[in-house]
């Protein structure tokens, strides 16, 4: 589509007759000598008297191309442009971060399905964290696992797929035995610092409680606070087992609170599906979408033929005038 960016500019078409009209022909007076001998003089030097200057009048082709010019100018100024149609894009405005417990205790067997079969709490959680990530096309997402230690397997983008993979590869153990619950939220943090998002949320997944971390949960989860994230936290272990296999859902549960954020806790793989389809609903959606139309400037093209025809103009009058001057000369030596 071709617009003006500035149309108003074309009621200067008639400003050139308005000036013509109302202002005075341009005058000039300049001193001259008087002698009472003038005729004498005259006579003696065999030319004739006149009656002044003429000034030149403008020729047809002055006429034609003068306002032809000034057109394109006014249309120059007024920037003609060609408007592609609109592009959008769409900014996600929530960074998303999975961190999931993988220590050897997630191997254990005691996850039923919704068909009563007992499998191992990692597949249980791959298969629901999976179906939780292919809902959320509309955000960044991240993906840590925690053992020992905590580490970024995929960091925040829009590829779901890779961080899909990702997860189907991950097994029991492959981050150390132990939990590292503390250091996995610090890594968070961490990865959080790199985000322009204004929404920022951590969901964290574990079965046992802290027993690797060098910073403590709690203080862990002050520092989100002051970072403005959002903590949600699932618990999938055996609260009644001992040592490092217990859940420690007191610790959670104030992670959650410190943050503004959830605690939750799943059973079996149906509660862990019914957590991430709740996490889903109080998380929804959230982004912008831009939108902008490219424009391509074509003002050039008028300028650019005013310009000529003037040239064009002032080269075809020194050729007559070139003629006229030569023809002068021949007449004189005939």
């Amino acid at each position: 589509m071709y617009a003006l960016d500035h149309p108003w500019l074309l009621l200067l078409l008639p400003a050139p007759l308005i000036v013509w009209w109302l202002l005075p022909p341009y005058r000039e007076q300049t001193p001259a000598v008087r002698i009472p001998f003038f005729d004498d003089i005259t006579k003696a030097a065999g030319i004739g008297a006149t009656e002044g200057s003429v000034v030149p009048r403008a020729n047809l082709l002055q006429k034609i191309i003068a306002p032809i010019c000034w057109l394109l100018v006014l249309l120059a100024l007024a920037r003609p442009q060609f408007v592609e149609p609109p592009i959008e894009k769409t900014e996600p405005q929530r960074d998303l971060m999975l961190a999931l417990d993988l220590s050897q205790s997630m191997d254990t067997r005691d996850f039923s399905d919704p068909q009563g079969n007992v499998r191992a709490r990692v597949d249980a959680v791959k298969e629901v964290v999976a179906d939780f990530v292919e809902k959320r096309s509309n955000d960044r997402l991240g993906l840590i696992a925690f053992g020992n230690a905590p580490y970024p397997l995929v960091p925040f983008t829009m590829d779901h797929g890779t961080v899909r993979m990702m997860l189907a590869d991950t097994l029991p153990g492959m981050a150390g035995p132990r939990t590292a619950l503390g250091d996995a939220i610090g890594l968070s943090i961490k990865l959080f610092q790199q985000s322009q998002a204004p929404d920022k949320v951590l969901i964290v997944l574990t079965d046992g409680n802290d027993t690797a971390s060098k910073m403590a949960p709690d203080k862990a989860a002050d520092i989100a606070k002051e970072n403005r994230i959002l903590i949600h936290a699932v618990g999938i272990g055996d609260p009644n087992a001992q040592g490092e296999d217990k859940l420690d859902a007191a610790t959670l549960q104030k992670i959650a609170a410190t943050t503004g954020g959830r605690y939750f806790f799943g059973g079996d793989e149906k509660a862990l599906a019914d957590i991430y389809v709740l996490l889903d609903q109080i998380t929804p959606a959230n982004q912008k979408t831009l939108s902008w139309q490219p424009r391509i400037e074509l003002f050039h093209y008028p300028l650019g033929a005013a310009i000529l025809l003037v040239l064009v103009y002032h080269l075809l009058m020194w050729m007559v005038s070139a003629h006229a001057a030569r023809r002068g000369d021949e007449e004189a030596e005939a």
